[in-house]
């Protein structure tokens, strides 16, 4: 089935059946004198692959294995205290947060003594549960009826239709010309959404900044151009990323990223936005988009259009460590080391050769008495294919 923000594939495995069957081996090792464990898949970059032609980071055959042992009891008992809650509430269709199911626990664990072991310090720790539940089922955890950010880009475009079923069954139509200046933000939550264009939509543009998203839509962006026009704001969410990916299959239009020129940007946003991210590992073909392009602030603008930019000082603990991560990433992210995607990791290379950040705003300072003059360096790109 569709998602809202996201693309929820068709169920592989009964879930409730699949957890019974572990609760059911850990009893049998248990009465059979022998230790039970779990096993998840291992979701770090030592354990990812790209291939170019998949398009987003994919998952090897590394697992992550809980024994029980003194140090482990606690862990493996949170999970299926944990996984417990989850299936009870698919029994009966109710939904809720990470951070609502953090207080759910604590709730229960009030109230009955024996829980007490597994009481739960901060969110951190339950959510890390949740997340190791999702990677040893192989299953997202929406399937488990958990959602995060509720909230995905914020989105504007006069040519676009989204068709939304719903819970019940009824069937919701928001034409997105209608909203005015107010964006559409479709729900993080397992629904049906289909697209439809009015007229045919030249492109997407996503734009890293919100602000801007809404600055471009105000001016008259997206009147002028058949778009959609999506603000993401700053790391894009499973939301985004979902959404993005939507777009892409069920309308097949040329997608464009707008961003800071920045070490962070290239490699934490528009990487995980095309992507995805090491610790999404099960989740990435539905929560990427591999056909958005970068582009910009590409590196030869800031000579072209004359850009105001800032010196990365290493003494800056927040622009060392993305620099670092920078030298990283180019000798172990399977994602940069893919020839297609060399001139992002040139662009990485000249910024840390370089060691200078320009925003995405800095456009703006083209020309500030021509209030659309960013709209038209944007089009002025895509028509001379000035990304990558």
């Amino acid at each position: 089935m569709a998602g809202g923000l996201i693309r929820v594939r068709e169920l592989k495995i009964d879930i409730p059946k699949e957890a019974k069957n572990l609760a059911e081996r850990m009893l049998k090792d248990l009465e059979n004198s022998k230790r039970p464990y779990l096993e998840a898949v291992k979701t770090s970059l030592d354990n990812s692959f790209y291939n170019s032609k998949v398009g987003y980071l994919t998952p090897g055959d590394k697992v992550v294995r809980t024994e029980l042992n003194v140090s482990s009891v606690q862990k493996l008992a949170r999970v299926v205290f944990m996984l417990e809650i989850m299936l009870r509430n698919l029994g009966i269709g109710a939904v809720n947060t990470k951070r609502e199911l953090y207080y759910m626990c604590k709730g229960l664990i009030k109230g009955n003594a024996r829980y007490k072991p597994l009481d739960f310090e901060d969110q951190n720790e339950s959510d890390s549960i949740i997340d190791f539940i999702g990677d040893m089922m192989k299953v997202y955890r929406e399937e488990l009826n958990c959602f995060a950010n509720d909230r995905g880009g914020q989105t504007y475009s006069n040519q676009l239709i989204v068709q939304e079923t719903m819970p019940d069954g009824d069937r919701a139509t928001v034409d997105l010309s209608t909203l005015g200046t107010a964006p559409f933000m479709p729900k993080n939550r397992p629904q049906s959404l289909k697209l439809k264009a009015k007229k045919k939509i030249d492109f997407a543009l996503v734009i890293e900044s919100e602000g801007t998203a809404n600055t471009l839509h105000t001016m008259g962006f997206t009147k002028r151009n058949n778009c959609i026009l999506i603000g993401a704001q700053g790391v894009p969410s499973n939301g985004v990323r979902g959404w993005c990916k939507l777009i892409q299959e069920e309308l097949s239009v040329p997608m464009y990223f707008f961003g800071d020129l920045d070490a962070y940007t290239m490699q934490n946003i528009f990487r995980t936005l095309k992507a995805g991210s090491a610790a999404s590992l099960i989740r990435n073909a539905d929560f990427s988009a591999p056909d958005v392009k970068f582009l910009g602030v590409l590196p030869e603008d800031v000579k072209k259009y004359d850009l105001p930019h800032y010196k990365v000082k290493e003494s800056d603990p927040a622009e060392a460590r993305a620099l670092k991560k920078a030298r990283d990433v180019l000798e172990n992210d399977p994602f940069f080391s893919d020839k297609k995607n060399k001139g992002l990791a040139d662009i990485l290379r000249w910024l840390i050769k370089e060691k200078v950040r320009c925003e995405q705003q800095a456009y703006f300072s083209v020309d500030p008495n021509d209030p659309i003059k960013t709209e038209k360096i944007i089009l002025e790109k895509i028509k001379r294919g000035s990304y990558v």
